[in-house]
């Protein structure tokens, strides 16, 4: 049984993508292998086959280590509900919302079920891949520390500390990072990797050695810049704002934003441009403006109302087309109650008025895989015109994480019938539709990471806008792809067989 820890000289560092490519790699060469993160902050979770809620970014890792996601590679996630709190989602489940104090007042009482989480895995798999969160130098944090260098300790795991020279200072953050590590941790340092890297590695190199005096730790190799097409992790995305393509999407840039990798399949296609939106000037003339999911549907509704994009909003519904997903979709409504405060204090406020739906937040959150059919009917009897690849009976599939429960007044229709639910089947209708069939809201995360409602969504725009019509990308086929790509660039630039000697599998 081997294991290894990435930690980082920083948040983005791309810790996240590098743990992805080792889970790939043993994977490669024929070892079972899981990732795992003791505590991830993110708005951009995942709901797994048994309902439990998770961060994306061990999605992905778990896609590349060719494994089931499973709520056991990220025990703790941290989803963020304002500026001083979080809610605490522990083994997939809600624990609380607490302030940043206490929540680090917290994080003794984690540990041991960390560990035991840990030792399950070890004797499951040949290979624990962990992951660090932001950098082991936050020396206010590291006496309650169990993501770092504490959770590290914990499972006696050997490090390799990543920096990221494309930001500038790679050296100074690496030999940083060491100095301010506790003597007793130096150790467990095995090794350094500089990551993306441009440029001449011939001029690099006696920068390397260099460091490696500095720091008395050998550099495992240097990985070149890539723009590969995966999921990257929330401090790492990039909110393009150019209109790049024929098709354009505007996605209205929320302040509490979450699930943004709902867009990810939209930008496989070679003729869409998504870009994102936080103020009226950066409006501009979209073909379909997607509100996207937020963990804050109150504030974030009132923020848009305050400098004038749901105006503009409202102004583009006359004519143009319309997609609100899980809060995007309770925005679009007449109102939202929220008699138990889960979001603000505020009992209820008035929605955009663009569906005839009215949402009441709930104590529990819902948290569901589910698959579904669309309801054509509802949508356009002319549907099968746009779908060229994509199955007619219009399956979809994906999950729903959401504290509200919507119901469809007159002039409005159900979407989707959902069929699955966590496994178990089911009979019951989500979303609406309105009667120009141009305004539509949803629960359900993922919508377009299936072929046939993207398929038809798209070759709607491109009809709209006389552009010869196209089947949609395989989402999931070029994700493999993908991965194998970043498998073998970081194979080809980092020194395997140390990491499988430090691993103590090799040699």
């Amino acid at each position: 049984m081997g294991k290894i820890m990435i930690q980082g000289t920083a948040s983005s560092v791309g810790k996240s993508i590098l743990v992805a490519a080792l889970c790939r790699i043993f994977h490669e060469d024929g070892y079972s292998v899981v990732p795992f993160k003791s505590q991830n902050m993110s708005l951009n979770s995942y709901i797994t086959i048994d309902g439990k809620e998770m961060g994306r970014a061990q999605v992905l890792q778990a896609y590349a280590a060719g494994i089931e996601p499973q709520i056991y590679m990220n025990p703790i996630l941290l989803k963020p509900t304002s500026d001083k709190k979080s809610q605490v989602i522990l083994n997939g489940e809600v624990y609380g919302n607490y302030t940043a104090m206490e929540y680090h007042n917290l994080k003794p009482r984690f540990k041991e079920l960390l560990k035991e989480q840990f030792e399950k895995l070890e004797k499951q798999f040949d290979i624990v891949v962990m992951e660090g969160a932001g950098s082991p130098a936050e020396i206010n944090l590291r006496d309650k520390d169990i993501v770092n260098m504490g959770m590290a300790e914990l499972v006696d795991a050997p490090v390799i500390l990543v920096g990221d020279i494309d930001k500038g200072g790679v050296f100074a953050s690496i030999a940083g990072t060491m100095l301010l590590l506790k003597e007793e941790e130096k150790p467990r340092v095995k090794g350094t990797i500089i990551n993306k890297f441009r440029g001449d590695i011939e001029i690099l190199k006696p920068g390397l050695v260099m460091l490696e005096e500095i720091i008395h730790k050998p550099s495992f190799g240097v990985v070149p810049y890539f723009k590969l097409n995966l999921e990257e992790e929330d401090g790492a995305v990039e909110f393009n704002k150019k209109v790049r393509a024929p098709i354009d999407i505007a996605v209205i840039k929320l302040m509490h934003l979450s699930n943004f990798t709902d867009l990810d399949a939209l930008k496989e296609e070679d003729d869409v441009s998504v870009r994102f939106v936080s103020s009226v000037e950066e409006f501009g003339e979209p073909d379909l403006v997607i509100i996207p999911g937020s963990k804050n549907t109150i504030e974030d509704l009132l923020s848009i109302r305050e400098n004038g994009i749901e105006k503009a909003i409202k102004d583009y519904s006359k004519n143009g087309t319309i997609i609100g997903i899980c809060g995007g979709y309770q925005m679009l409504g007449k109102s939202i109650k929220d008699p138990y405060k889960v979001e603000t204090e505020l009992g209820e406020i008035y929605a955009m008025d663009l569906l005839n739906v009215r949402t009441t937040f709930e104590e529990h959150k819902v948290t569901t895989r589910i698959n579904a059919n669309i309801i054509w009917e509802n949508i356009t009897p002319d549907f099968a015109r746009y779908i060229i690849n994509g199955e007619k009976i219009g399956k979809i599939y994906g999950y729903e994480i959401h504290m509200g429960n919507s119901t469809c007044g007159e002039n409005c229709n159900p979407l989707f019938s959902i069929k699955d639910k966590n496994g178990e089947k089911v009979d019951y209708m989500d979303g609406a539709i309105n009667n120009d069939g141009n305004i539509m809201g949803t629960y359900i995360h993922g919508i377009f990471d299936g072929a046939s409602f993207r398929e038809y969504i798209i070759n709607y725009l491109r009809d709209k806008k006389g552009i010869e019509l196209k089947a949609a990308q395989n989402y999931e086929h070029k994700r493999e792809k993908e991965l194998a790509k970043l498998a073998e660039i970081v194979r080809k630039n980092i020194d395997m067989e140390s990491i499988y000697k430090i691993m103590g599998m090799k040699g």
